[in-house]
């Protein structure tokens, strides 16, 4: 396996939401949520992923978006495109474009839907990793798309060297160790779950792809930094901290949470696309509650 490969980022990259305004992408909300963010100090900013709603942008949006984020950026982080399909092709078109707007790297998501087997799933990666200028992270999240990258599906897309890193959501904290001993640098691992990056950096990784962070970006980005650092015992102290903010944001679908907070700290409209709809009444409460407890609202 291919152990010299390129690190895309280490430590937290956010998840960004896209920010809407009567029906339409909102560039001046997506140009402060990005600048707050590197303000903040995170180390990357995933653009047009599951929480910036990249199923229901169309088209020409979602290429909009990831050419507006590394515009805005202009080199002070990276950018990770969301590029992910069901339709291996499409996802090429997607990649290919990211890559020549500027983006420093990719994440695409296993196949939903249709989804395939092993061997179909090493084919679809391998495809837009043979297509794409920069580094792919995969991105594992079988709660959505219905399917699971198995090991043996891991260890052949490691040994692609354009397949650098993966974005583990699966939850099975047994499984992504297992992950990380077989594979080790050929394929490096960030936690997809908020939750669950403590103690997967404790075993290797290199880092999370957070939603929380689009709320708490300085404090979230201390945590992590803090257990790369190896120091555990902090670390726990500011995670055991936000633990209540980080499981408010998955008390319904994402992005429903983060966007409704997001709003509610007057960073964006609470507009959110169908079939997905804005949170309100007693749920809108109890996220308030836990945003005054954690001193954000």
């Amino acid at each position: 396996m291919s152990t010299n490969k390129p690190t895309v980022f280490t430590g937290t990259g956010t998840a960004l939401i896209t920010p809407f305004k009567d029906g339409k992408v909102d560039y001046f909300a997506l140009t402060s949520l990005i600048e707050r963010q590197i303000t903040a100090g995170v180390d990357a900013i995933i653009i047009c992923g599951t929480t910036g709603e990249s199923s229901t942008l169309q088209d020409d949006e979602h290429r909009c978006v990831i050419e507006h984020a590394v515009t805005v950026a202009a080199g002070r982080v990276p950018i990770v495109a969301g590029t992910g399909s069901n339709d291996t092709d499409y996802a090429v078109s997607l990649s290919k474009d990211a890559c020549r707007s500027g983006a420093d790297g990719l994440l695409v998501v296993t196949p939903y839907y249709n989804k395939t087997n092993d061997a179909g799933l090493v084919k679809h990666y391998y495809a837009i990793a043979d297509a794409s200028e920069k580094p792919v992270i995969l991105y594992n999240v079988p709660s959505r798309t219905g399917m699971n990258i198995s090991l043996k599906a891991y260890k052949a897309l490691a040994e692609h060297p354009n397949i650098v890193a993966t974005k583990e959501a699966s939850g099975d904290i047994s499984a992504i160790m297992h992950l990380m001993d077989v594979c080790g640098d050929s394929l490096r691992v960030y936690s997809g779950n908020d939750d669950q990056a403590l103690p997967l950096i404790a075993c290797g990784a290199i880092g999370v792809i957070s939603t929380v962070s689009n709320v708490i970006p300085g404090e979230f980005s201390s945590l992590i930094r803090t257990a790369l650092n190896g120091n555990f015992g902090a670390a726990n102290l500011l995670r055991r901290k936000y633990a209540p903010l980080m499981d408010a944001m998955f008390t319904t679908v994402n992005p429903i949470p983060v966007k409704a907070a997001c709003s509610s700290m007057g960073l964006c409209s609470p507009e959110i696309r169908l079939p997905l709809v804005a949170m309100e009444g007693e749920e809108l409460e109890k996220l308030h509650k836990v945003m005054k407890d954690a001193h954000v609202l």
